[in-house]
């Protein structure tokens, strides 16, 4: 019964995501044809705009998933006893959180692949626009994630590491199974807003030619000579994406929010 309802959940949020970007491209094409637009251009800036917001999503769902995990390795990395582990991530932070997701943005699809050339050949086609973006946004939200939850494992309260070690529970396992599940439910509240955060900040993907929503607005300002009505569509859409994002992870929160907090 249990699978069964996540086999419906499922299908119920793949159908939804489909039907949300289908409904986006009409009532867009709807939009630009009151603001003026003739049907065949309202009908093309409605697809690209729309297209433009799936890539958003889908840029900023994967770079967050991936951010989480970076995220929780570098803060337990923080707090690591061997410097050989503590320093490394110490300085990934550091760099990560003192330079422009920009330049970061910029390094990944310019410069890494001639720095990976040399061990990977194929690395200058591989990292298209879209992996380079990925890569940064992931790095950079890893960053971020990762003071949250060095700050959620300090926070545990040092009596439930004493209780797990007179268990019988070694120094990883103590982490694993008794602190950290306590101090993601704790960080939950940081963590949302950082992916919140992160969709806006995809818009920077731009530079390096990803037809992401600012893009494809973008691109049809040059089509049309329209800024006005064409960025008040950007704005609108923006805004019903993080509204969405902001309330399934409000979901999640209440979901996971520790009892009596």
């Amino acid at each position: 019964m249990r699978y069964l309802r996540f086999f419906a959940l499922f299908l119920l949020l793949v159908l939804g995501y489909f039907a949300l970007f289908h409904a986006l491209s009409w009532a867009l094409e709807r939009y630009f044809l009151l603001t003026g637009f003739g049907p065949e251009r309202a009908a093309s800036a409605g697809r690209i705009m729309a297209q433009g917001a799936e890539v958003t999503l889908k840029l900023t769902l994967l770079s967050g998933a991936a951010g989480l995990v970076i995220g929780v390795f570098a803060g337990m990395a923080r707090l690591s006893a061997r410097a050989w582990v503590r320093l490394p991530a110490a300085f990934y932070i550091w760099v990560i959180r003192g330079t422009p997701l920009l330049v970061q943005i910029l390094f990944a699809y310019n410069a890494l692949p001639l720095l990976l050339q040399p061990l990977w050949p194929g690395a200058q086609q591989a990292l298209t626009p879209y992996w380079a973006a990925f890569i940064a946004l992931a790095f950079n939200v890893g960053a971020y994630n990762a003071e949250v939850v060095r700050a959620g494992i300090q926070a545990i309260p040092k009596g439930q590491w004493e209780a797990a070690w007179s268990l019988g529970f070694s120094a990883a396992d103590t982490m694993r199974f008794v602190i950290l599940p306590q101090a993601l439910r704790i960080v939950v509240p940081p963590l949302v807003n950082n992916v919140v955060a992160l969709l806006k900040d995809s818009s920077l993907a731009s530079v390096i030619t990803l037809l992401e929503l600012a893009l494809s607005g973008q691109r049809i300002i040059s089509a049309t000579f329209r800024p006005v009505e064409v960025y008040l569509a950007v704005a609108a859409v923006y805004l019903l994406l993080t509204t969405l994002l902001t309330f399934f992870t409000n979901l999640l929160e209440r979901r996971l929010a520790l009892p009596g907090r």
